[in-house]
């Protein structure tokens, strides 16, 4: 116990607990509505096509994740675009970008003068180099995300759980959807430290899944997906600290068994009964949803 005082003398230590905190509390919020609107693929292709802007990154001689925001926002509002307005099937779009995002990556890696950069700290996620730029940006993506969803509350909840009868409505819901867009894209990369291009699909998921099973509420989601990646981001921080394991990996890792938990536990008490998951309502239950949460 002492030890892991102690640790907190450390500024990298300090670091990595408010990123492991505001990790949770960014892709709690943002999750919640990738959850609802059924959008995991498309937060998983912008994830894997952000390696293209940490391959221009490091050719350009520019901090990575700063060519990774900007690539990653790119396409983010390419996709939404192209599915919206050219008509073309959302899986092939996403299929494209991911694909040539980490071709694009690869490339410019190669072509960068001097030694092969490191990439598994931007792949699985190193949360102990984390910096204090790195926290700013964190930071930054995870208040503006707040204060969107604080403000557009009612209309996110009628997006995530019903957007074509709130378009009858002839609401201008096409910048919300674009700026939602974006706002997954950064959320994304400011967490590529965290846990990683590969596994951050999984804080955006796992949290928000869990909380389903517990609330059908739109806002105690968020609540609870916060709430559950805190447990499970510091928990995962202290298994790979004790165990000398990746963190990303001990934080997925630690999200899984919490889920397997709990849906053992609710499966237990019920007698079996099914959990209530977001995208199999019904507009009617959508509504009530809406309702609820005012």
């Amino acid at each position: 116990m002492d030890n892991l005082v102690s640790l907190f003398s450390y500024e990298f230590f300090t670091r990595a607990v408010l990123a492991a905190l505001l990790a949770a509390v960014s892709c709690g919020i943002i999750g919640t509505y990738i959850v609802s609107r059924r959008l995991v693929f498309i937060s998983g292709g912008i994830s894997h096509a952000s390696f293209g802007g940490i391959g221009l990154g490091y050719f350009l001689g520019v901090n990575p994740l700063a060519g990774a925001a900007v690539y990653a926002v790119l396409n983010a509002l390419g996709l939404e675009y192209l599915t919206r307005r050219m008509n073309i099937r959302e899986d092939s779009v996403i299929g494209i970008l991911w694909s040539f995002g980490m071709a694009v990556g690869i490339i410019f890696i190669y072509f960068t003068p001097g030694y092969a950069p490191n990439l598994m700290s931007y792949l699985f996620g190193s949360i102990l180099t984390v910096s204090a730029g790195d926290l700013w940006f964190l930071l930054t993506v995870t208040g503006v995300s707040g204060l969107f969803f604080l403000v557009l509350y009612r209309w996110i909840v009628y997006m995530a759980f019903d957007l074509p009868y709130i378009q009858t409505f002839r609401l201008p819901v096409g910048w919300i959807s674009y700026m939602l867009m974006v706002l997954m894209a950064l959320t994304i990369v400011v967490n590529i430290r965290v846990v990683g291009i590969i596994l951050v699909i999984s804080l955006l998921t796992i949290p928000q899944t869990i909380a389903n099973i517990f609330t059908r509420n739109f806002g105690r989601m968020i609540l609870y997906s916060i709430l559950t990646g805190m447990v499970a981001s510091l928990g995962g921080l202290m298994i790979s600290f004790y165990f000398d394991i990746p963190s990303g990996a001990s934080i997925i890792f630690l999200l899984s068994l919490l889920f397997i938990l709990a849906r053992g536990l609710t499966a237990l008490l019920s007698g079996g009964a099914r959990g209530n998951i977001p995208d199999e309502r019904t507009e009617e239950e959508a509504g009530k949803i809406f309702i609820a949460s005012e």
